[in-house]
C-alpha cells in the first residue's frame, strides 16, 4: 500500500488507493487527528463519528476514482479541488454512482506527510438548509 503524501497533490491518490482497499483503518490514517469529515453538505464531523461516516463509504465496497484538478499550496497548507467518482455495484448487487467536486484542505506533519485536515467531498454544494455551512479546525 502506498505511502502517506509527500507531496499535497498526491494526497488524493493515496486516499483513493487506501480506500479501494477496503480497510477503514488505512483510510483514517490519511487525516491528521482531529481533522474535520463532511459526508453530506451542512454536516461537518471529527473524531469516531468521522471515521465511522468514512467507513460507511468505503463499506459499499465500491471503487473510488479520484483527479485533482487544482492543488495551491503555501509553506504547509493546501487547498485541493478534486474532482471524484464511486461507481460499481455494492455488496448487494445494487449499482453505486456518487460523485463530486471536493474543497479539501491538507497539512504537511512533522513527519513530512501530507494529510487532509478539512475533507468536504461536496465541495460547494448547499447545506439542506440553503445556506453554507461553517467550518472550523
Amino acid at each position: 500500500m502506498r505511502e502517506l503524501a509527500e507531496r499535497p497533490e498526491d494526497v488524493p491518490l493515496v486516499f483513493a488507493e487506501r480506500f479501494n482497499s477496503g480497510d477503514p483503518a488505512a483510510v483514517a490514517e490519511v487525516y491528521e487527528s482531529g481533522a474535520v469529515f463532511v459526508p453530506e453538505p451542512g454536516t461537518p464531523l471529527t473524531g469516531a463519528e468521522a471515521q465511522a461516516a468514512n467507513g460507511r463509504f468505503v463499506g459499499l465496497g465500491v471503487p473510488i476514482s479520484v483527479r485533482p484538478r487544482h492543488v495551491y499550496a503555501t509553506a504547509d497548507i493546501a487547498l485541493l479541488i478534486v474532482d471524484w467518482l464511486i461507481e460499481g455495484t455494492d455488496r448487494d448487487g445494487r449499482p453505486v454512482r456518487i460523485e463530486g467536486t471536493a474543497t479539501d484542505v491538507a497539512r504537511r506533519g512533522p513527519d513530512g506527510r501530507w494529510r487532509y485536515i478539512i475533507d468536504n467531498p461536496f465541495g460547494v454544494v448547499l447545506s439542506n438548509s440553503g445556506r453554507p455551512s461553517d467550518i472550523r479546525v
